[in-house]
């Protein structure tokens, strides 16, 4: 029988914490218009942290013509890559605590941290190809270490949360370096609630979520089809606001524009990959292509709105009350928080807290999921 370090459950929730704040702050830094304050990667201008002095700022106002210094703005993209990296540290921690029993998985993984810093240090020596071949190996590593592992899925998955971790530092720095793409901003806040929903996950597992009792359990595919509905909308949410279309239809709600519907381009609208070089900060659709992006969010809210309001009773009926309860609270928040953006002409802290209401769904979506499986015994672990 394997017993569990008693210190990865533990951790595990601190890594899912951190990685929730790491999403708020995330949001933070786009919507506040900072996410190319740093034109460099992972430094900003060069430094660890960001010219604050005046010597500093006109040294990197120099370096960067393109792109002067606005201390106000570069301090939060920094910050929240010292986040990240410190969430990557806790996810490195958790992957090797559970492989470090099995003598290839723990190899693998040590050789996919190796990797990974190495490739960080050759992309900051100008080496992209070499640094891009050894991100693929750190990315892979951990994957078929998870796919040796004999262990339960809850240890499989924090090997897994390692390679995502490492994928999400490139799409941070494709963020930076493709100016904005929104379809690598938007893969890159995926990416974000990937780590957070798998960190959750595990630590819910590991905590002995789970039950027995049958209608629960029967619960499982509905709690599934919930998920995948919730993720859509988060993708239409990330393309929403890396679209800039969150005003599109200005500050009239229900209507778009003061009418029901506008003229709409949706096939402007979803082309997912478009030029390289451009800078897509601000946003470079037109009207009617941002206005057909935030009908089809709006159309995606009211899906997962009743969809969700009959899990919350579905999941109440079948004894899962506090987790029904919770999903419809949030489900009305998350709405309301929808509408506040509109007709309040997109706060920052209400933008922000839509972010994490999106989050928080999220999070009970997979509470759900955990509460709807077979509870794990000693012996898996």
């Amino acid at each position: 029988m394997i017993v569990k370090p008693a210190w990865v459950r533990p951790l595990a929730w601190i890594a899912a914490a951190l990685a929730l704040g790491v999403i708020v702050f995330g949001a933070f830094v786009r919507l506040s218009n900072a996410g190319l304050s740093c034109p460099d990667w992972p430094t900003c201008y060069g430094q660890i942290t960001w010219p604050t002095h005046h010597a500093a700022i006109t040294a990197a106002d120099a370096a960067f013509p393109q792109r002067p210094v606005a201390v106000h703005l570069a301090w939060r993209e920094q910050v929240h890559r010292f986040i990240a990296g410190t969430l990557g540290v806790l996810v490195l921690l958790l992957a090797l605590g559970a492989v470090w029993r099995q003598r290839m998985p723990r190899v693998a993984v040590i050789v996919a941290a190796l990797a990974a810093a190495a490739g960080v240090w050759l992309y900051m020596g100008g080496e992209h190809a070499y640094s891009s071949a050894l991100a693929g190996i750190a990315i892979a590593l951990p994957l078929l270490a998870a796919w040796r592992l004999r262990r339960a899925a809850p240890w499989k998955v924090l090997t897994v949360v390692l390679g995502l971790i490492i994928f999400q530092a490139m799409l941070g720095m494709w963020t930076v370096t493709l100016l904005l793409k929104p379809a690598i901003v938007t893969s890159h806040l995926l990416g974000g609630l990937a780590t957070f929903a798998l960190l959750a996950y595990a630590a819910l597992r590991l905590s002995g979520a789970g039950t027995r009792d049958i209608p629960a359990r029967r619960l499982l595919p509905w709690v599934a089809l919930g998920l995948l509905l919730l993720a859509m909308q988060i993708a239409l949410g990330g393309w929403t606001s890396t679209n800039y279309a969150a005003l599109a239809c200005g500050t009239s709600f229900p209507e778009c524009a003061g009418r029901w519907w506008p003229a709409l381009n949706f096939h402007q609208g979803f082309v997912l990959w478009r030029d390289i070089g451009v800078n897509y900060e601000g946003g470079v659709l037109d009207a009617a292509a941002r206005a057909a992006i935030q009908m089809a969010h709006r159309i995606g809210a009211v899906v997962v709105f009743v969809y969700g309001l009959w899990l919350a009773w579905r999941a109440a009926r079948a004894g899962l009350k506090p987790q029904g309860i919770v999903l419809a609270l949030l489900l009305c928040a998350q709405v309301l928080l929808g509408i506040g953006n509109v007709v309040l002409g997109l706060p920052l802290a209400v933008a922000t807290a839509h972010n994490a209401g999106a989050a928080l769904l999220l999070f009970t979506l997979i509470w759900l999921l955990a509460a709807t499986q077979r509870p794990s015994t000693q012996r898996e672990f």
